[in-house]
Order: structure tokens, then sequence, then C-alpha cells
């Protein structure tokens, strides 16, 4: 039986599930045919890199929602023949507020960019920063992930006052995520003060060891991908049997999924 949860429309574009509010998956046609293009195997070179960078600007435009928001009142070009009602008033992107974006490499470098391009549209230059985590999985003998192996990092400073914004592409068992909050969180002054985490696809594998191990942290993905479940668990809503749901192979790669994005990226397959 294949997938049925994206079968039907959802309320608001998002999910229905029980992973907990935490948890942000969208479900909107829009974003489930880009993530269906990117994954295809005839999907590679540039029109694999404009459909990643049109993935990741819809992940941040729904993201975006853990910033800071203030109320304005800005005047338009209308303003000098209507000065009192050429006026707009409403809610934007706070512009007095840092974010960090954390660059996990190799397959968050290109996502970190385009994150950085974007909040650069709403945010001062000086408010922006961008910080390097340099890891790769370790894997036994039959091809697990056993562990994470940091091979060095480049971080401009404390975090404390910032969000910190994480745009990792693929979330299969949560290893490298929660070693890089480690790194975060141990800089001068304590961890941000808002940390979101942005995939493309998760695993339930993945989403039950990051709000299991950190509950402060708000996930959000394009999509859900619990390909090796039972036929039987994937009849019912996401998250309702999350005990029997299964996302990952054998050797701890997504199914459905993707490929390895780090390798189509950087066109390395090392």
């Amino acid at each position: 039986m294949r997938e049925q949860c994206y079968e039907v429309a959802t309320p608001g574009g998002r999910l229905v599930h029980h992973y907990g509010p935490q948890v942000h998956i969208l479900a909107d046609p829009w974003t489930l045919s880009l993530t269906s293009a990117l994954s295809s195997p005839d999907t590679k070179g540039l029109r694999f890199h404009q459909l990643l960078r049109q993935c990741y600007q819809a992940l941040l435009r729904t993201a975006i929602e853990q910033l800071d928001a203030k109320v304005i009142q800005h005047p338009t070009r209308m303003a000098g023949a209507h000065p009192q009602r050429g006026l707009f008033n409403g809610r934007v992107i706070d512009p007095a507020q840092s974010v960090v974006v954390a660059d996990l490499a190799r397959a968050g470098m290109v996502p970190s960019y385009i994150f950085q391009q974007e909040l650069l549209s709403v945010l001062p230059p000086d408010l922006v920063r961008v910080d390097h985590i340099f890891m790769q999985r370790i894997t036994n003998a039959e091809g697990e992930v056993t562990g994470v192996d940091r091979s060095g990092t480049k971080i401009g400073g404390p975090v404390a006052d910032a969000t910190l914004l994480l745009p990792d592409p693929m979330a299969a068992t949560g290893s490298s995520v929660i070693d890089a909050l480690e790194v975060f969180d141990a800089l001068p002054g304590g961890p941000p003060k808002k940390t979101v985490l942005c995939h493309l696809m998760v695993t339930p594998e993945y989403l039950r060891r990051i709000t299991e191990a950190r509950p402060d942290v708000h996930i959000y993905a394009l999509r859900l991908d619990r390909g090796m479940s039972s036929p039987e668990v994937l009849a019912t809503v996401p998250g309702s049997r999350w005990s029997e749901e299964s996302g990952l192979n054998e050797h701890q790669y997504i199914i459905p999924g993707a490929g390895g994005l780090g390798e189509l990226i950087n066109n390395a397959f090392v």
C-alpha cells in the first residue's frame, strides 16, 4: 500500500499529524510538486539547483513565522498625493533582530546561502550571519550510521540574542543536527533565543529523536517520508502509530527520499 497522507487536501497546506506542536510539515500541492521533481532520477544539473532554490525559498517563507514581527506605518509612493492615506500599516518582519544561519557542510552549504540571500531582503546585513560546521557521518561495516565526525567549525560569535536557522536538507537520523546544536549551546553567552530546523524531508525516526532530545526547537519540513512502514501504518494519520513508522532503509537513507543531496549538490559521489 502506498502513502496516503498526501492524497487529500490539508487545512492551511499543513500536514495533519500527531508529532507535536513543534513539528510543522507542509502538504500543499506546490511544495509537493517541487520535492517530487527534485527527487526524480531524471533531475540533475541546473534544473536540480533551480528546484533546490525554490524548495528552500518556500520553506523559509513558512519558517519565517518564528521570527519576531512588528507593526509599522510606512509611506508608499502615493503618500505625496495623499499624505494621510498613502501609508501602509501592518505587521512585518522586525528588522531589529539577529539571525544566524548554520551551514552543516556539505549538504547545507547551498541551502544556507539561499537563506542568507533571502533574509537580506528584509533584514539589515549586519544582523544576518552564516556559521559553518564541517561534519560527516560515521558508519560501521554494515553501512549503519554510528555517529558524527566533526572536523571543524567557523563560528562568528555568540548566538544568545539570535534566532538560529539550520537548513539541513535531509533529516534522517538526527545525529548531525544534535551535534550541531550542542556546538551552539556551548558558545559564550549560552544557546540561541530560538532554534528553527528547516528540512526538505524528514523521517519519523528523526522527529522522535529531535522532539525527545530538544523539545525547545521548531522543526519545519516540506515532506514527511515514512516509506519503510507497513501498509497498515501508511494508512494512518502520521504519528498515531509513531513507534511503528519508519522512513529509513538498512543503510539509514531516507525512503522514498531523494538520494544523497550532498552528493547531488556538489556532483561529488563520495
